[in-house]
Protein backbone atom coordinates (compact mmCIF):
# COMPACT_ATOMS: atom_id res chain seq x y z
CA UNK A 1 0.00 0.00 0.00
CA UNK A 2 1.67 3.28 -1.16
CA UNK A 3 1.96 6.40 1.29
CA UNK A 4 -0.73 9.14 0.87
CA UNK A 5 0.23 11.78 -1.42
CA UNK A 6 1.38 14.94 0.68
CA UNK A 7 -0.30 18.28 -0.29
CA UNK A 8 1.90 21.22 -0.97
CA UNK A 9 1.64 24.13 1.90
CA UNK A 10 0.57 27.10 -0.48
CA UNK A 11 2.70 30.46 0.16
CA UNK A 12 1.70 32.95 2.49
CA UNK A 13 0.41 35.78 0.74
CA UNK A 14 3.10 38.91 1.83
CA UNK A 15 1.54 42.48 1.27
CA UNK A 16 3.38 45.43 0.09
CA UNK A 17 2.67 46.90 2.96
CA UNK A 18 4.90 43.94 5.04
CA UNK A 19 7.84 44.12 2.37
CA UNK A 20 8.17 47.82 3.22
CA UNK A 21 7.99 47.31 6.59
CA UNK A 22 10.43 44.48 6.81
CA UNK A 23 12.59 46.48 4.64
CA UNK A 24 13.03 49.39 6.55
CA UNK A 25 13.62 47.37 9.70
CA UNK A 26 16.94 45.77 8.08
CA UNK A 27 17.87 49.17 6.62
CA UNK A 28 17.53 50.14 10.57
CA UNK A 29 19.33 47.76 11.86
CA UNK A 30 22.17 47.54 9.10
CA UNK A 31 22.47 51.46 9.69
CA UNK A 32 22.58 51.10 13.51
CA UNK A 33 25.29 48.36 13.04
CA UNK A 34 27.41 51.24 10.33
CA UNK A 35 27.29 53.89 13.19
CA UNK A 36 27.89 51.88 15.48
CA UNK A 37 31.58 50.41 13.64
CA UNK A 38 32.16 54.30 12.94
CA UNK A 39 31.95 55.33 17.02
CA UNK A 40 33.69 52.44 18.14
CA UNK A 41 36.51 53.28 15.41
CA UNK A 42 36.82 49.78 14.49
CA UNK A 43 39.52 49.44 12.13
CA UNK A 44 41.03 46.11 10.91
CA UNK A 45 43.94 47.35 8.99
CA UNK A 46 45.17 48.46 12.72
CA UNK A 47 44.63 45.26 14.08
CA UNK A 48 46.45 43.49 11.51
CA UNK A 49 49.54 45.92 11.89
CA UNK A 50 49.58 45.48 15.74
CA UNK A 51 50.08 41.82 15.53
CA UNK A 52 53.90 42.12 16.40
CA UNK A 53 53.14 43.40 19.88
CA UNK A 54 50.43 40.90 20.93
CA UNK A 55 52.96 38.05 19.58
CA UNK A 56 55.58 40.02 21.92
CA UNK A 57 53.15 40.66 24.91
CA UNK A 58 52.10 36.89 24.43
CA UNK A 59 55.79 35.48 24.40
CA UNK A 60 56.65 37.69 27.07
CA UNK A 61 53.20 36.16 29.29
CA UNK A 62 54.06 32.13 28.26
CA UNK A 63 55.29 30.17 30.00
CA UNK A 64 53.84 31.08 33.31
CA UNK A 65 55.74 31.80 36.61
CA UNK A 66 54.37 28.86 38.48
CA UNK A 67 56.37 29.69 41.74
CA UNK A 68 55.21 28.96 44.96
CA UNK A 69 56.46 31.61 47.02
CA UNK A 70 54.75 34.54 46.29
CA UNK A 71 53.02 33.90 43.29
CA UNK A 72 51.03 30.95 43.13
CA UNK A 73 50.49 31.40 47.10
CA UNK A 74 49.72 34.65 47.07
CA UNK A 75 47.37 33.94 44.15
CA UNK A 76 45.17 31.44 46.00
CA UNK A 77 44.74 33.81 48.66
CA UNK A 78 43.19 35.98 46.60
CA UNK A 79 41.45 33.63 45.00
CA UNK A 80 39.57 33.12 47.83
CA UNK A 81 39.24 36.82 48.55
CA UNK A 82 37.11 37.20 45.49
CA UNK A 83 35.19 34.22 46.19
CA UNK A 84 33.90 35.87 49.77
CA UNK A 85 33.51 39.34 48.06
CA UNK A 86 31.10 37.76 45.56
CA UNK A 87 29.50 35.63 48.17
CA UNK A 88 28.93 38.20 50.45
CA UNK A 89 28.07 40.78 47.91
CA UNK A 90 25.18 38.43 46.88
CA UNK A 91 24.19 37.06 50.06
CA UNK A 92 23.97 40.23 52.00
CA UNK A 93 21.91 42.01 49.08
CA UNK A 94 19.28 39.47 49.42
CA UNK A 95 17.08 41.27 52.72
CA UNK A 96 17.60 44.64 50.62
CA UNK A 97 16.43 43.10 47.10
CA UNK A 98 13.35 41.39 48.72
CA UNK A 99 12.01 44.62 50.11
CA UNK A 100 12.44 46.63 46.99
CA UNK A 101 10.92 43.83 44.64
CA UNK A 102 7.92 43.69 47.03
CA UNK A 103 7.29 47.03 47.06
CA UNK A 104 8.02 47.10 42.89
CA UNK A 105 5.61 44.25 42.26
CA UNK A 106 2.07 44.34 41.17
CA UNK A 107 1.85 40.92 42.57
CA UNK A 108 2.71 41.91 45.97
CA UNK A 109 1.92 46.47 45.95
CA UNK A 110 -1.20 47.34 44.71
CA UNK A 111 0.09 51.35 45.33
CA UNK A 112 1.17 53.06 42.31
CA UNK A 113 3.58 55.67 44.37
CA UNK A 114 5.23 53.25 45.94
CA UNK A 115 5.37 50.82 43.36
CA UNK A 116 7.45 53.11 40.71
CA UNK A 117 9.45 54.77 43.43
CA UNK A 118 10.91 51.38 44.27
CA UNK A 119 11.73 50.69 40.49
CA UNK A 120 13.04 54.20 40.66
CA UNK A 121 15.61 52.69 43.40
CA UNK A 122 16.14 49.42 41.40
CA UNK A 123 16.93 51.29 37.90
CA UNK A 124 18.92 54.25 40.28
CA UNK A 125 21.55 51.13 41.48
CA UNK A 126 21.53 49.08 38.51
CA UNK A 127 22.72 52.64 36.47
CA UNK A 128 25.12 52.83 38.81
CA UNK A 129 28.13 50.36 37.48
CA UNK A 130 29.74 48.33 40.35
CA UNK A 131 33.24 50.09 39.50
CA UNK A 132 31.64 53.29 40.45
CA UNK A 133 30.23 51.95 43.74
CA UNK A 134 33.32 50.92 44.65
CA UNK A 135 35.85 53.88 44.09
CA UNK A 136 33.07 55.97 46.25
CA UNK A 137 33.18 53.10 48.92
CA UNK A 138 37.29 53.05 48.80
CA UNK A 139 37.13 56.91 49.87
CA UNK A 140 35.13 56.02 52.94
CA UNK A 141 36.25 52.80 53.60
CA UNK A 142 39.85 52.66 52.08
CA UNK A 143 41.44 49.84 49.59
CA UNK A 144 40.83 46.24 49.80
CA UNK A 145 37.74 43.56 49.97
CA UNK A 146 35.55 45.45 51.80
CA UNK A 147 35.03 48.40 49.29
CA UNK A 148 34.08 45.56 46.96
CA UNK A 149 31.56 44.26 48.69
CA UNK A 150 29.57 47.11 49.23
CA UNK A 151 29.57 47.78 45.75
CA UNK A 152 28.76 44.59 44.63
CA UNK A 153 25.71 44.39 47.44
CA UNK A 154 24.32 48.10 45.84
CA UNK A 155 24.70 47.17 42.47
CA UNK A 156 23.13 43.34 43.19
CA UNK A 157 20.81 44.66 44.89
CA UNK A 158 19.06 47.01 41.83
CA UNK A 159 19.35 43.98 39.24
CA UNK A 160 18.18 41.06 41.57
CA UNK A 161 15.46 43.59 42.80
CA UNK A 162 14.40 43.55 39.24
CA UNK A 163 14.81 40.52 38.32
CA UNK A 164 12.87 39.12 41.53
CA UNK A 165 9.96 41.65 40.91
CA UNK A 166 9.30 40.80 37.44
CA UNK A 167 9.42 37.07 38.54
CA UNK A 168 6.78 37.25 41.16
CA UNK A 169 4.27 39.14 38.22
CA UNK A 170 4.89 36.52 35.72
CA UNK A 171 3.89 33.63 37.95
CA UNK A 172 0.67 31.66 38.13
CA UNK A 173 -2.28 34.29 38.76
CA UNK A 174 -4.22 30.97 39.25
CA UNK A 175 -3.77 30.34 42.93
CA UNK A 176 -3.88 34.08 43.92
CA UNK A 177 -6.90 34.71 42.16
CA UNK A 178 -8.71 31.18 44.24
CA UNK A 179 -7.14 32.97 47.83
CA UNK A 180 -8.34 36.61 47.06
CA UNK A 181 -11.88 35.41 45.70
CA UNK A 182 -11.52 33.03 49.03
CA UNK A 183 -11.10 36.28 51.04
CA UNK A 184 -7.61 36.33 51.85
CA UNK A 185 -5.36 39.56 52.75
CA UNK A 186 -2.40 40.70 50.81
CA UNK A 187 -0.06 39.51 53.00
CA UNK A 188 -1.39 35.72 53.07
CA UNK A 189 -1.70 36.09 48.77
CA UNK A 190 2.11 36.41 49.31
CA UNK A 191 2.81 33.69 51.61
CA UNK A 192 0.41 30.94 50.37
CA UNK A 193 0.38 31.72 46.51
CA UNK A 194 3.29 33.97 45.34
CA UNK A 195 5.97 32.86 47.21
CA UNK A 196 5.23 29.02 46.59
CA UNK A 197 4.78 29.79 42.71
CA UNK A 198 8.09 31.52 42.06
CA UNK A 199 10.51 30.34 44.65
CA UNK A 200 12.80 27.91 43.07
CA UNK A 201 12.82 31.06 40.06
CA UNK A 202 13.79 33.30 43.01
CA UNK A 203 16.93 31.14 44.12
CA UNK A 204 17.65 30.49 40.74
CA UNK A 205 18.33 33.96 39.88
CA UNK A 206 20.21 34.19 42.98
CA UNK A 207 22.72 31.41 42.67
CA UNK A 208 23.28 33.04 38.53
CA UNK A 209 23.56 36.18 40.55
CA UNK A 210 26.35 34.89 42.73
CA UNK A 211 27.86 33.60 39.19
CA UNK A 212 28.09 37.07 37.98
CA UNK A 213 29.27 38.52 41.37
CA UNK A 214 32.21 36.11 41.72
CA UNK A 215 33.06 37.81 38.04
CA UNK A 216 32.63 41.17 38.72
CA UNK A 217 34.74 40.71 42.13
CA UNK A 218 37.70 40.39 40.05
CA UNK A 219 37.16 43.78 38.05
CA UNK A 220 36.76 45.65 41.11
CA UNK A 221 39.84 44.38 42.01
CA UNK A 222 41.31 45.88 39.32
CA UNK A 223 40.52 49.84 41.50
CA UNK A 224 41.61 48.60 44.39
CA UNK A 225 39.10 46.48 46.23
CA UNK A 226 41.33 43.71 46.34
CA UNK A 227 41.21 40.27 45.97
CA UNK A 228 42.81 38.37 42.47
CA UNK A 229 41.89 41.64 40.38
CA UNK A 230 44.08 43.40 42.32
CA UNK A 231 47.41 41.11 41.70
CA UNK A 232 46.66 41.31 38.36
CA UNK A 233 46.89 44.98 37.72
CA UNK A 234 50.22 44.87 40.14
CA UNK A 235 51.65 42.53 37.87
CA UNK A 236 50.36 44.50 34.81
CA UNK A 237 52.00 47.68 36.18
CA UNK A 238 55.49 45.71 37.15
CA UNK A 239 55.50 44.45 33.51
CA UNK A 240 55.54 40.54 34.97
CA UNK A 241 52.93 39.67 32.23
CA UNK A 242 54.32 35.70 33.45
CA UNK A 243 52.68 36.36 36.53
CA UNK A 244 49.33 37.94 35.41
CA UNK A 245 48.90 34.70 33.27
CA UNK A 246 49.18 32.83 36.43
CA UNK A 247 46.82 34.79 38.55
CA UNK A 248 44.24 34.43 34.36
CA UNK A 249 44.45 30.68 34.70
CA UNK A 250 43.89 30.92 38.56
CA UNK A 251 40.71 32.88 37.83
CA UNK A 252 39.63 30.96 34.81
CA UNK A 253 39.65 27.39 37.49
CA UNK A 254 37.87 29.23 39.90
CA UNK A 255 34.44 30.96 36.84
CA UNK A 256 34.12 27.36 35.88
CA UNK A 257 34.63 26.11 39.73
CA UNK A 258 31.22 28.44 40.97
CA UNK A 259 29.68 28.14 37.27
CA UNK A 260 29.41 23.88 37.40
CA UNK A 261 28.23 24.41 41.17
CA UNK A 262 26.16 27.45 40.30
CA UNK A 263 24.62 25.04 37.44
CA UNK A 264 23.94 22.15 39.23
CA UNK A 265 22.13 23.36 41.83
CA UNK A 266 20.09 25.26 39.39
CA UNK A 267 19.05 22.04 37.91
CA UNK A 268 18.70 20.18 41.06
CA UNK A 269 15.89 23.33 41.75
CA UNK A 270 14.44 22.67 38.11
CA UNK A 271 14.10 19.20 38.54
Amino acid sequence: MSAPERLAVPPRPRSPRTLAAGTVVAAVVVGLHVAAWRGTEMDLGMLADGWHGMARFVSEAVPPDLTWDPVVRDGLKACLVTLWTGLLGTTLSIPFTAVLCALGSRAVNGDATVYQAARGIMSFLRAVPDVVFALVFVTAVGLGPFAGVLALVCNNTGVMGKLWSEAMEEADDGPAQALRIAGAGRAQLVAHAVLPACLPQLVGLALYRLDVNVRASLVLGLVGAGGIGFLINQSIQEFRFDQMLTYILMVLVLVVAVDLLSSLVRRRLAA
